[in-house]
Order: C-alpha cells, then sequence, then structure tokens
C-alpha cells in the first residue's frame, strides 16, 4: 500500500512555511554560517537567530550585529529576543521588523545562567501575569510581522507553567508557540517529555504549537508528532552534527522513506561550505578558531576520524583547513583499500 503524505501545510500568521520543521536558536552555534549550511541540504522551514540582546540590538555592538548578519539566501528567518524589559524588546521587535524578519520569536525558554540572571529566558515563566503584559505590548507594536514564543514546561517540576501561559499568549495574538519539553532545572539532563509537549498542544485552539527536544531522528520526529499532536518539530543539536536531518526526516514524513546518508566526501563539503561561510561573514581567523573547536560536532558522522580532529585542532589557515581534509580524505581511503584487499585474501 503506497505510503499516503498527511503533514498539513504550517502558518504562521500569513506565511505559509514549505515543511513542518525548525531549526533551534542554538546559541553559540546557529548563527548565519551554519544555517546556511542546513538549508543547502534541504527541508528547513524556519531557522532562527541566535538569542539577540535588545540593548545590543539597539545599540548595534559588533557581536551583536554579527549574531543578527543574514542574507537573500537565509529565508524564511525568525529573530530571536530574549530579555525583560518591555520599552526596550518593542524597540528591538520594530528594528527587527523594520529589517525584514519574517517572524520575531521571543525567548522564554533558555536556562542559561548569564540570560535568567537577568530575568530574560526561562525566568519568564516565573511571572506569568507580568511576562504577559509584555508580550501584549510588543505584540502591539508590530505592523505585521508575526509573534512567536518559545517555551519550557516550567521552572521546575513543581510549577509547570507552559499549558497555562501557552493559552494566555494564544489570546494575547501571540502566531505559534514552540514547546521544549523540559523545565529549567532540567537544562538539557533527563527526556523531554511528550506528555508536558501534548498538554500545550492541548491547551490552545487555533494557533500551532512545535516541538522541541530530543528529536534525533526521523523515528523521533513522527513519534512526537503522534505522541503529542504538535503541528511540527525544532531540531537543535542533532543539526550539528548532521545537518541533513531535515532533509532525511521531512522525507520519512512525507513518503516514510530515509534517505541515504550523505557520502564521506560530501559530508566534508558540508564542513567546507560552513568554513568558506564564516570567513564570509565574519573572517579567516575567526573561521581558523570555530573549527578548531567545532570539528567535533561534524567528527560524530565521519567516524574513523582521529586524523581529522587532531590536523583540524592544528590549522592555523583557510590552507591548513584544506590540507587537513585532504589528508583526512586521503586517509580514510587508505583504510577502505587495506579493508578491501584484506576481505579480498580471506
Amino acid at each position: 500500500m503506497p505510503f499516503v503524505p498527511s503533514i498539513p501545510l504550517l502558518r504562521i500568521g500569513d506565511l505559509t512555511l514549505a515543511t513542518n520543521l525548525l531549526l533551534a536558536p542554538m546559541a553559540g552555534y546557529c548563527d548565519v554560517s551554519f544555517r546556511l549550511v542546513a538549508r543547502s541540504c534541504g527541508a528547513v522551514g524556519l531557522a532562527c537567530t541566535d538569542l539577540l540582546s535588545p540593548e545590543g540590538v539597539l545599540r548595534q555592538t559588533k557581536r551583536t550585529m554579527e549574531l543578527a548578519a543574514t542574507c537573500p539566501e537565509d529565508s524564511p528567518l525568525a529573530v530571536q529576543l530574549y530579555g525583560c524589559e518591555s520599552d526596550r524588546l518593542d524597540d528591538a521587535a520594530r528594528w527587527a521588523e523594520d529589517r525584514g524578519a519574517h517572524v520575531v520569536d521571543i525567548n522564554m525558554g533558555c536556562p542559561v545562567d548569564k540570560v535568567t540572571k537577568l530575568n530574560g529566558g526561562a525566568k519568564l515563566l516565573c511571572d506569568p501575569d507580568r511576562t504577559l503584559r509584555m508580550v501584549q505590548r510588543i505584540r502591539a507594536v508590530l505592523k505585521h510581522t508575526p509573534l512567536t514564543v518559545k517555551l519550557r514546561l516550567g521552572w521546575d517540576e513543581e510549577h509547570i507553567v507552559a499549558p497555562s501561559m501557552a493559552a494566555k499568549l494564544e489570546e494575547a495574538g501571540v502566531a505559534l508557540i514552540t514547546i521544549h519539553g523540559r523545565t529549567a532545572r532540567m537544562r538539557f539532563s533527563g527526556q523531554a517529555s511528550l506528555d508536558g509537549i501534548g498538554a500545550v498542544v492541548a491547551a490552545v485552539k487555533r494557533i500551532p504549537v512545535i516541538g522541541n527536544g530530543d528529536v534525533r531522528s526521523p523515528e523521533d520526529a513522527l513519534r512526537m508528532i503522534q505522541r503529542t499532536g504538535c503541528a511540527g518539530v525544532m531540531i537543535g543539536r542533532e543539526a550539528l552534527s548532521m545537518p541533513w536531518i531535515f532533509r532525511d526526516v521531512w522525507s520519512y514524513l512525507t513518503t516514510g522513506v530515509i534517505p541515504s546518508p550523505p557520502t564521506l566526501r560530501q559530508k566534508c563539503q558540508f564542513m567546507r561550505d560552513h568554513f568558506y561561510n564564516l570567513a564570509r561573514f565574519r573572517n579567516e581567523r575567526v573561521a581558523v578558531t570555530q573549527f578548531r573547536q567545532q570539528v567535533s560536532w561534524y567528527a560524530k558522522q565521519m567516524t574513523p576520524c582521529r586524523i581529522l580532529r587532531d590536523q583540524m585542532r592544528l590549522i592555523d589557515s583557510a590552507g591548513d583547513f584544506e590540507l587537513a581534509l585532504e589528508r583526512f580524505l586521503e586517509w580514510r581511503g587508505e583504510q577502505q583499500t587495506r579493508c578491501a584487499t584484506k576481505a579480498g585474501g580471506v
């Protein structure tokens, strides 16, 4: 019996996405350089900037402008803001809209101390009434751009507020809610609660809810959608080592088939694209520094690869980067030849 696609189109206000798969706003990783790599693999319905500080946006600090950088190929794009001061968030939301953001998102889920100590991120869950008033003000200043919110279940297990907040946020004009199925106290430990995500889905009447947390495979994505009734999934950490996961998930959701994984050379090309994106939007020195540290993400899908890790941590230029990839591919080719020779002699 042929597979029958049953995934409805995902709409955020007047914006219709090509897929119901979203790339998470991972602090320190999800800049335009990486977003373009993920998009090149296919099936990213919406990507999001790193968390942007309203103060940094309005002062146009160098670091914030680097995090906010985008380009025509990086579309559609949500700009994510964090903080707790309505006036500054209002102004930052207008700034994002004026610069063409397709969506403005308010982060209410980040559990990192440097964000929560300033009463931003998941700390907003601790004062729902004040947070709701803040959202109402932000929504009122946007002329046409949909406002969305990213939540966690609550600050801790004793204070699960996401379902009640979701219902009130919908009434306030929020167009979509993303819910990470953990509390702030959990950070990234334990397992994301599908029941918790399902409770948020059940709490709203019209707007879509996106599930987030522990989607590491196409099967995980389907399980989340079937168990919770969510309209789509947001994928974060797994995309750092497998930027083609969106392609795989979308194929599985719509055809029941998971494509063959990229070849080793294709995976190396993703690394190359990421490196030169960094050089384009920042500079070569930043590309070198980041790849010394981030090679481990790509390496997870390229084992055996000790020589790649070792070589990449020593690079000092684009030339060194190319040489490290070349040596790795040569070494893997030699490994395959040895294995084939040994197998032929058995």
